[in-house]
């Protein structure tokens, strides 16, 4: 915000911007420090891919699921993705955090590229 005001022309500094934002209940929609803390106890998986060149389409694909923070809650996005040339090949949007988006986008990407 300050870097924004400040391109604007306005002379502010980082301190000022913070308190302003206080008194008008804003706040960042970034994540907070130490959000990705590994929970003791929590299994690690193997990388099942490390020994294996990719080397062309189609050989490997992969997934991501992520959150994207709104003002009341979560939209979740999920995409299916080609290892070697990452293109997306599918993708989902949800405002639920269930498997069903993702097996849709799952199979979107099985019946258009096998």
């Amino acid at each position: 915000m300050t870097r924004e005001l400040r391109r604007a022309g306005h002379r502010v500094g980082r301190k000022r911007v913070c308190r302003l934002m206080r008194l008008m209940g804003l706040r960042s929609v970034a994540p907070r420090p130490f959000t990705s803390r590994r929970t003791p106890g929590h299994v690690v998986y193997p990388y099942l891919l490390g020994d294996i060149r990719i080397r062309r389409v189609n050989q490997a694909w992969c997934t991501d699921l992520s959150y994207i923070p709104m003002a009341h809650g979560f939209l979740y996005v999920v995409a299916i993705m080609d290892w070697h040339s990452r293109k997306v090949l599918a993708w989902r949007l949800s405002n639920k955090q269930d498997t069903a988006f993702c097996v849709e986008a799952l199979e979107e990407a099985i019946e258009r590229y096998g």
